[in-house]
């Protein structure tokens, strides 16, 4: 006896093979069309004679039956209808069968007018087409329906289910629900739909019903007992997404959304596509990316150099200039930490670019002279600064070394090497600045303008306002503290911000940066955001009400801030689109003596004296005022 593995393979799995192999399922859906034929016109014939056939035609009735179920097999083999998914059908493949059965019964009367025969009773025909179509239909959907049936009853039994409500009963919608109800690797139980076109109110899309519009989304979780909002409507304004987690905040729900790109979840799934509603969703602009096209010349060909490489903006910088193909990139920061996990980070997902690490403090000229001088970048990325406003309050000096001193010694050094442009990163804050942080980075961008002006290297400085979710930044602080329960600290209720993705921030940067745009280009950040609704919409999106299951404290505005950010002055109200979002702004000259100024700033600055470098500050930012000096635990308050 043989007792092989590969021959106690087959003696096990052999039969299933045979039965599930797709030749002989094929083979069997024939074979079932053509006894619904056969069956069909013989009860199509008893109907009509009332259960009495007339001799001659029960003669003649088993031929007739024979021709037809052969035609319909030749037809339904024609159309294609063998190869049936019983899991993916749907409304096309429903037309199909109907243009088979129609053609079927063309083609079998054209057979008997060519053997001259009158075949049977036209009403028999009608009649048999009726019932074979119905039948092949039913035979085909019959297996989804009840698997949409058996997967809906096993959803409804099992534990951790959510009762879930689709936004949008679009085309997206649509999907999304067909992909859930096709799978049963998922919790979401859903039980309809809210949209606003009035045309689809009171409607029923994929066996759930639109049960009203966006508005009424309280009235229907209540109804409903929903549990989760899964958002379907791809490119949905950050507005309106605002506006249905402040409809929704009291109502304890999950969110989740759907990708922008169509092409992404259809891929995917619609179902496994879906994401955590974040922060980023609520912004009111389309995304940003930034490629190759944008550039000068080819990507592989250059050499960029990236300070601050280690820092959220910086190292957003790295990632996107490695994927529009740069060929060598070069990252410095004095975190020597941050540098070596990003290193390993770039190197993995970009094997093929050459990735150069250098730890180096931007105060120290020499060092930096080295660097350009090995490396000789093309293009020069200034991100490194100081930032943290209310800790730059209480060390002034060291935010001068840093932001002012640290910026000449880049831009002197990328001058000296011949770089071909050199891209400073700004802040809104520097708009007629109340802070010291604000003061040094409007001194920054006075050095990029004054260097403009006497330098083959293109000097460009581009402006943002708060970027999402990067160190420091606010939205980490609120995901802390709502994880810890609260309470949830803002420091003014009627503090607003113009905000931005890190994505789009960076896309926007290169996109300025390698378009020689001009002196001062300023980003559109669209509309500002009250700080406080930002907390509010997280504290939803977390499943918590606000101001209930989390508290909200006002904790007043610290040193050096503002109630609302600017991101143009007087002077450069007069600026010029050059991009859908980008701005180029006119600017007055710098004072011919700036340099001499700023070296008395930053020596003032070596020399630890916080007055005198307050007072220089003053002088050389006017509309800078300086406020009492705050002690270093004032400036650690929660934001």
């Amino acid at each position: 006896m043989d007792t092989t593995p590969e021959r106690a393979a087959t003696a096990r799995h052999g039969i299933p093979r045979l039965l599930h192999s797709a030749e002989l399922r094929q083979v069997l859906v024939l074979a079932l069309d053509g006894g619904i034929a056969f069956a069909c016109f013989w009860f199509a014939t008893l109907l009509r004679f009332e259960g009495a056939i007339p001799e001659n035609y029960r003669i003649t009735l088993p031929w007739f039956a024979l021709i037809l179920a052969s035609v319909r097999i030749l037809v339904n083999l024609a159309f294609r209808l063998h190869r049936w998914s019983f899991r993916f059908s749907g409304l096309a493949d429903g037309a199909r069968i109907a243009m088979a059965g129609a053609f079927g019964t063309g083609l079998f009367l054209a057979i008997l007018y060519l053997l001259r025969n009158s075949g049977p009773p036209r009403s028999v025909v009608v009649l048999e087409l009726l019932l074979s179509t119905l039948l092949m239909a039913t035979a085909r959907f019959s297996p989804r329906l009840a698997g949409l049936y058996i997967g809906s009853w096993t959803l409804s039994r099992r534990d951790g289910t959510l009762r879930t409500l689709i936004v949008g009963a679009g085309a997206a919608g649509e999907m999304l629900l067909r992909d859930l109800q096709r799978s049963n690797e998922h919790s979401y139980r859903v039980v309809g739909f809210a949209d606003d076109d009035p045309s689809r109110l009171q409607h029923v899309v994929g066996g759930q019903p639109v049960l009203g519009a966006i508005a009424d989304l309280p009235r229907i979780v209540r109804e409903t007992r929903a549990e989760q909002l899964l958002i379907a409507i791809p490119r949905l304004p950050g507005r309106r997404i605002r506006e249905i987690l402040s409809l929704c905040a009291d109502l304890k729900l999950r969110f989740k959304i759907l990708p922008v790109s169509f092409l992404y979840f259809q891929e995917r799934g619609a179902g496994a596509a879906m994401q955590d509603l974040v922060p980023d969703d609520l912004l009111p602009r389309e995304p940003v990316a930034f490629g190759e096209a944008h550039a000068s010349g080819p990507m592989a060909e250059r050499t960029a150099l990236v300070t601050g490489a280690a820092g959220s903006i910086g190292s957003e910088i790295c990632e996107q200039l490695l994927r529009a193909g740069l060929g060598t990139l070069v990252l410095v920061d004095l975190n020597e930490n941050g540098l070596y996990l990003g290193l390993r980070s770039l190197a993995r997902r970009y094997p093929r670019a050459r990735i150069e690490v250098e730890v180096a403090d931007i105060r120290d000229p020499r060092r930096l002279e080295v660097l350009f001088e090995r490396y000789r970048p093309q293009d020069v990325f200034h991100a490194a600064a100081h930032k943290h406003v209310p800790l730059m309050e209480a060390a002034p000096c060291e935010a001068v070394k840093n932001n002012v001193g640290g910026t000449l010694h880049v831009a002197r050094a990328a001058d000296a090497a011949g770089a071909e442009r050199f891209v400073y990163i700004s802040t809104d804050k520097a708009v007629r600045p109340a802070s010291v942080m604000g003061a040094t980075k409007r001194l920054g961008e006075e050095i990029v303008r004054s260097m403009a002006r006497r330098s083959q290297t293109r000097f460009s400085a581009v402006r943002f306002g708060n970027v999402l979710g990067s160190s420091g930044s606010v939205v980490p602080l609120f995901r802390e503290q709502i994880a810890a329960g609260g309470p949830v600290t803002v420091t003014h209720p009627e503090v607003r911000r113009y905000f931005m993705t890190i994505a789009e921030a960076v896309a926007l940067v290169l996109t300025a940066g390698y378009g020689d745009y001009g002196e001062l280009c300023v980003l559109d950040m669209g509309e500002q955001i009250k700080i406080v609704d930002l907390a509010r919409h997280m504290i939803t999106m977390a499943g918590h009400v606000p101001e209930v299951d989390v508290a909200l404290e006002y904790t007043g505005l610290r040193p050096g801030e503002k109630l609302a950010e600017e991101l143009l002055t007087e002077e450069e109200e007069s600026s010029r689109r050059v991009h859908d979002k980008i701005f180029v702004a006119d600017c007055p000259p710098p004072p011919l003596d700036l340099d001499a100024r700023l070296e008395e700033l930053v020596a003032a600055a070596r020399l630890d004296h916080a007055p005198r470098v307050l007072q220089l500050l003053a002088a050389l930012v006017p509309s800078y005022r300086p406020a009492l000096r705050v002690l270093p635990d004032a400036a650690a308050r929660t934001a």
